[in-house]
């Protein structure tokens, strides 16, 4: 048992999926888990560990941002023995060709994010994903065919910015879409020499305005789901 997560060693499996909603966890465990068992509920973050076509696999909601998401992976990583992260996440699109519901791997995480800033003394790194798992992402998405859309992700701690116009800067430099954990996971990965990969869906566009409901966005993205338990 962890400070924040309220399990004993051997419930977690090496393989985790980290939603942001804690109530996507329960879904996907609910959906895609045979015989689901709940590992944690400390401070409402839903965790469950169950067995997907024969291998163990586990998943739990990581709440919003760098810090949060940073707890979670170094407890998971560091006391619970976890070798493989994967993010599977909502995004704003950035791009006029990403669209809703699109699915994205983030081969890389741009970030306005200081923890990094602070980490490395003022100078910039780059949290890029595991290339074993990327590679395995685009293998199993080709199998299943479902279209992705890969590249940098840009990692925000802002949701209400304040220039809304500000995104049309990264999209200029080719960023694909927004979120807001990909660069805490990444580094924390890292660090301690394991797998990340972020797996997105587009649940809203900066470009059209066109967004998805917060119903939709627990239940309905499957796609990136299914990619994401292959890597299991």
């Amino acid at each position: 048992m962890s400070i924040h997560i309220g399990a004993q060693k051997g419930d977690v499996a090496e393989t985790i999926l980290l939603p942001g909603d804690p109530l996507r966890a329960k879904w996907i465990a609910e959906t895609f888990f045979e015989n689901p068992v709940c590992f944690n509920n400390v401070r409402g973050m839903l965790g469950y560990t169950g067995m997907y076509q024969g291998k163990r696999v586990s998943v739990m909601g990581t709440g919003m941002g760098v810090p949060s998401i940073s707890i979670y992976a170094h407890e998971l990583i560091t006391q619970f023995g976890v070798k493989n992260l994967i993010r599977v996440g909502s995004a704003g699109s950035y791009q006029e060709h990403i669209k809703i519901r699109d699915v994205v791997l983030a081969m890389a995480a741009s970030s306005n994010s200081g923890i990094n800033t602070l980490r490395f003394g003022g100078a910039d790194y780059a949290p890029t994903a595991s290339f074993e798992l990327f590679q395995k992402a685009v293998d199993a998405a080709k199998n299943k065919n479902i279209a992705i859309k890969a590249g940098n992700v840009f990692t925000s701690d802002e949701f209400y910015t304040d220039d809304f116009e500000s995104y049309k800067k990264w999209s200029k430099f080719g960023v694909l879409c927004v979120e807001m954990e990909t660069a805490g996971l990444y580094t924390v990965a890292a660090k301690h020499n394991v797998n990340a990969l972020t797996i997105c869906t587009i649940s809203d566009s900066l470009v059209t305005g066109e967004k998805t409901t917060s119903k939709e966005r627990e239940t309905t993205f499957k796609d990136m789901i299914n990619i994401a338990l292959e890597l299991a």
